[in-house]
This record gives C-alpha cells, sequence and structure tokens, in this order.
C-alpha cells in the first residue's frame, strides 16, 4: 500500500478517506521537528504539508520515493520545486481552494480600515467617545488597486466590484480580463500608487517581489490608502510600512503575513494601541469551509494520482 506522510493539520473527514485508500502517517506537529522529518522521509511516496514544513533540499535528497507533494494551500515558496521538477516530483497546491475566505479578509479589513474602526475601537474601551473627533469614509466608489491578479486576485476583484469599489488590477502576465462578473481596469503599478485608496497584494514570494512594495513604492501614493498584505511576508518592506504609517503617507494597514513568522518584537514593538492597523496569524484563507474545501481538492489529486 502506497505510504503518505502528512505533517500539518488537516480535515479529519478527509483525513479519514485517505486512510481507507493509503498508509497514513498523521502528525501535525512534525512540521517543527526538522530532523526527524529528514530521518522518516525515505520511506514515503506522498507528502502532504501546509505553509509551515520547510520542503527544502536537505529534506528532499533523502526522499528517494517521493513521487507527490499535496500543499494545502497556495503559496509554493516552503517547497524546492525547482529541485522537485528535476527530479520528476509532482507537486499540486490547492489552487482556488481558500479564495472566498480570503476575499472576504480583503472585504472586512478594507471596510474596517476606511472606517478606522480600530480607532474608535481603541478609543471606546478607553473611557474616550471619539464620536466626531476621527473621521472616516465609505468605502462605495474608492479606487481599490490589486497588485496581483490570479485566482485570488480576481476572486477579491468580483467580491468588492459587488460592494461599489471601482477595480484597478496590475499583472504582467495578464493581458485582458475576459469575465462578465469583474469589472476591472489592467494598470500599471504607478497608476494604481497614484489613485488607489486601498491596495492589496495577491504576489507569490520570489526573488522579483521580495521588498517589491517599499518606500520607493509609498512616495508615489498620493490617496494615503489602506495596505493589505494576505499574500506572503516579505513582499512589503515591513520597516517601510510603518514609517509610511507614521509619516501619513498612508492610512491604515492589514496584515496576515509577515516576514517572520510568528512576528518577532522587532516588529510588534512599533505597534501601538490606536494604530489604524489589522494584524492576524496568516489566517485570512483558514476557515473551517476553506479547510474542507483544501483538504478534500488534495486528497481527491493525491488519489487520482497514485490510482
Amino acid at each position: 500500500m502506497t505510504k503518505i506522510l502528512i505533517t500539518e493539520f488537516i480535515n479529519q473527514n478527509s483525513l479519514d478517506n485517505l486512510k481507507k485508500k493509503f498508509d497514513l502517517k498523521y502528525d501535525e506537529e512534525l512540521y517543527k521537528n526538522k530532523l526527524e522529518l529528514e530521518n522518516i522521509i525515505h520511506d514515503y511516496e506522498g507528502l502532504i504539508v501546509r505553509n509551515k514544513t520547510q520542503v527544502n533540499s536537505d529534506v528532499l535528497k533523502k526522499a528517494k520515493e517521493l513521487k507527490f507533494i499535496g500543499r494545502l494551500g497556495v503559496g509554493l515558496d516552503n517547497i524546492d520545486t525547482e529541485y522537485c521538477k528535476n527530479k520528476n516530483i509532482h507537486v499540486q497546491p490547492a489552487t482556488g481552494m481558500n479564495a472566498e475566505s480570503v476575499a472576504e479578509y480583503v472585504v472586512s479589513s478594507s471596510m474596517s480600515l476606511i472606517k478606522k474602526i480600530p480607532i474608535f475601537h481603541n478609543g471606546t474601551i478607553k473611557g474616550e467617545w471619539p464620536r466626531t473627533s476621527i473621521k472616516s469614509k465609505e468605502i462605495n466608489q474608492k479606487f481599490l488597486g490589486l497588485i496581483g491578479f490570479g485566482t485570488i486576485g480576481k476572486k477579491v476583484a468580483e467580491y468588492c466590484s459587488k460592494n461599489g469599489l471601482k477595480i484597478l488590477a496590475y499583472d504582467p502576465y495578464i493581458k485582458e480580463i475576459i469575465n462578465e462578473k469583474i469589472y476591472a481596469k489592467l494598470s500599471s503599478l504607478n497608476e494604481i500608487y497614484e489613485k488607489s485608496d486601498i491596495i492589496s497584494i495577491h504576489l507569490p514570494l520570489t526573488n522579483e517581489t521580495k521588498n517589491i512594495i517599499n518606500k520607493s513604492s509609498f512616495l508615489q501614493m498620493k490617496n494615503k490608502p489602506i495596505i493589505i498584505n494576505t499574500s506572503r511576508g516579505g513582499i512589503i518592506n515591513e520597516s517601510d510600512l510603518i514609517d509610511a504609517y507614521y509619516e501619513n503617507i498612508i492610512s491604515g494597514f492589514a496584515l496576515d503575513v509577515f516576514e517572520n513568522e510568528p512576528i518577532e518584537s522587532e516588529f510588534y514593538s512599533k505597534i501601538k494601541p490606536g494604530m489604524n492597523c489589522i494584524l492576524t496569524p496568516h489566517i485570512s484563507g483558514v476557515t473551517t469551509e476553506s479547510n474542507i474545501r483544501v483538504s478534500d481538492f488534495i486528497v481527491k489529486k493525491i488519489t487520482n494520482f497514485f490510482n
């Protein structure tokens, strides 16, 4: 029977279905033990991970039987995909399965920050009543700039256009938008920086995208936009982001991903009560519903692959 290793959490029903078809080892904490993973990986033909398991060359060199890696999510920056390609190891992300969840996160964060809910909340729980001292806005007819227009970027555009936002989209790999559900204009980065009231990042982390949003980018932003990142930490230079907020270049930010996860004191020590910001622990794509979709999708793919 084909042996499958799972190193991070997966939906229970999906796990039960896998157990009927494969010789399975499931340890949702195994990602923490690099040496154990390296010591046992040689026994397995299939591997299922999320984003914390580092499937690098040290692991892959010892994975002599490995033929399939299932990623319970979308980003592949924790997997050495080039090595896998050279060794004919199939890498399968759960493309699109968490797009609904991420889109909801972007919409809810946009609404919260443009209305300055974090600032109102902080003042109110201290016994203040900042009803007239803080000015908020409506989301309707504001410009949303999407940097990256893949599966998730398109779903965000679909959700946000229904809420009255005007969509600008940047993606060098897309030449035209053919989707009647999406009302968006393909734009340059410069146009997004100049016109957007909200900017949402939907890029993979690569050598080309690392720190692509930096001090130079912020200085081009004309409307004091809100910045939202649900893709990968490291795409936004976090130090430059904080400086832009304190210099009143941007009006708020929501970060669900960070250069270092969990976040370190060097970053969170700069976050003060009363800031118009939302910080969450990489959960924008993780809901009860999306976990079911993601898990079922990978179970189906690995089952089809080995059958």
